[in-house]
């Protein structure tokens, strides 16, 4: 999957919290102060997790992606699944997924073990092997993986911590109550009442993202799942049902370059890209609706041959 430069592209923006935002860093130890404060860097400055930001993009992708069909998407609650659909189906060996690609996955290495006995030292071949048999599984069935990646393949997609930009943040933070409610007496539950701080409205954090090696249909439902954060329909961080974690992605640029079956294109590409110079890239901005036309062909290609195949 990464053995050999295929494309990149590259993501830069502006995150923009529309209310307050609450991502917290678990319960304070301390004897002063809140009882749940937020995430910091280094510095005491207000912090968003790369891991946050796409967990929550994948979330919402895979609900798409099971609205469409239930075995386009993992059911996350299965352990034994790990990124394969919750239905019992056959895979191309014949397996029946159900019995968890954990098995499954020590099959295949025991038979190509036993195919490169007499190469035991190339490890390169049997890596390669064996991420074969298993992109083999996963082709027709978990399509989130393929760009998030999976225990078993690693993501295409690489989300960067995002950073408060300085001169939207004025270094200082809300606090607010938060209590539990008696059901029986309408009223505070007793030792129930907490405080917690919340990043304020109208703070702005860096994004940048990567994506490499990605297929048009790939790239495609990453723009989709994009979308719903440039439209303020994904929420992120906790207290999202009081109104807090609104946000809204406004990108900036998009950088493409594929230097795919070009070596003397690829050489170009390292070239300028040591010199610095930005015509290395290109503005990827006219290629989203050519994308995303390519994921819905792929997935209306897959739903025709689930049909066809279809008793």
């Amino acid at each position: 999957m990464f053995d050999t430069f295929k494309n990149r592209l590259e993501i830069t923006g502006k995150l923009n919290t529309i209310t307050a935002l609450r991502i917290s860093a678990g319960r304070s130890t301390e004897p002063f102060g809140t009882d749940l404060p937020v995430i910091k860097d280094a510095l005491g400055q207000p912090l968003i997790p790369g891991s946050s930001f796409k967990g929550a993009l994948r979330s919402r992708i895979e609900s798409f992606l099971r609205g469409i069909d239930s075995n386009f998407a993992a059911n996350p609650t299965i352990e034994a699944e790990s990124s394969i659909p919750s239905k019992a189906i056959k895979d191309e060996r014949g397996n029946i997924i159900k019995k968890g690609l954990d098995t499954i996955k020590q099959e295949i290495e025991d038979e190509i073990e036993d195919e490169l006995k007499d190469d035991k030292e190339n490890i390169l071949n049997y890596d390669k092997r064996l991420t074969e048999e298993i992109l083999k599984i996963l082709e027709k069935k978990d399509l989130a993986s393929h760009l998030f990646g999976s225990p078993w393949i690693a993501s295409k997609f690489q989300v960067r911590d995002l950073t408060v930009v300085p001169d939207t943040w004025f270094g200082q933070y809300q606090e607010r109550d938060g209590v539990a409610i008696d059901r029986d007496t309408e009223t505070a539950a007793d030792g129930k009442f907490y405080d917690f701080q919340v990043v304020p409205a109208g703070t702005r954090f860096e994004f940048r993202a990567v994506v490499e090696n990605a297929k048009p249909w790939e790239l495609g439902l990453l723009m989709m799942g994009l979308h719903q954060f440039e439209t303020e329909q994904i929420t992120l961080g906790g207290g999202r049902s009081r109104g807090l974690g609104v946000v809204k992605l406004d990108i900036e640029k998009m950088s493409w370059v594929d230097v795919e079956n070009s070596p003397q294109f690829l050489l170009q590409y390292l070239q300028k890209l040591v010199m610095g110079d930005e015509t290395a890239y290109e503005d990827a901005s006219d290629y989203r609706d050519e994308w995303v036309h390519q994921l819905i062909d792929y997935l209306n290609r897959q739903i025709s041959q689930k049909n066809s195949n279809t008793p």
